[in-house]
């Protein structure tokens, strides 16, 4: 069994978060929290190796789906009118497309962050996917404002400044797809490790 505190993570500032000057700021939160950056690159992507990071099944499809049309019943808007059906899996896909297309509109920051419990703590720090449900304190609280009703409505994804990997699996396949052979470093941080 690994030692708890060499639990890896994955993370991505999207385009907003580095349109919004905030990468040190992102890598700050995790330092403060004994995390290690361990792995660290911008770079921009391309459409096919966004399409590999995220799920393209009926079920990942139909849970985004399920998703948009709650946020539609909750605030009394049409997604007829907005997607032209009410399939969950076609109004995955679409959205899907609007996350494609605003992950490759400009450069991103990944890296792969270290620490006790990285994955829940590293997700604990961003805070929820949905900005406007984040709290303060959060990255996603304290830097965006953002909803899927605006982000629908302006037919593009959530700008919600971070990705963070859910599950160590999820983390595992996304260090493994953006870094494949490239090095991730080992070394103590002073007060934690040493």
């Amino acid at each position: 069994m690994k030692n708890p505190k060499e639990e890896k993570t994955f993370v991505l500032v999207k385009p907003d978060g580095v349109r919004k000057g905030l990468i040190g700021e992102i890598i700050k939160r995790f330092e403060q929290r004994d995390l290690k950056i361990v792995a660290l690159e911008m770079f921009e992507s391309t459409h096919e190796a966004m399409d590999a990071h995220y799920p393209k099944d009926d079920a990942w499809l139909t849970r985004i789906g399920e998703k948009t049309k709650h946020t539609y019943e909750k605030y009394g808007y049409d997604i007829v009118k907005d997607f032209g059906t009410t399939e969950n899996v076609e109004i995955g896909k679409v959205v899907r497309t609007w996350l494609m297309d605003f992950m490759t509109s400009a450069p991103m920051v990944r890296m792969v962050v270290e620490g006790v419990h990285a994955v829940d703590m590293v997700r604990k720090i961003v805070g929820p996917t949905m900005p406007y449900l984040a709290e303060m304190g959060t990255i996603r609280g304290d830097y965006s404002a953002d909803s899927p009703a605006i982000a629908n409505a302006e037919k593009r994804a959530v700008f919600n400044l971070v990705h963070a990997s859910e599950t160590p699996e999820e983390a595992a396949h996304e260090i493994e797809h953006w870094f494949g052979k490239s090095p991730i470093f080992k070394y103590p941080r002073f007060g934690i490790d040493a």
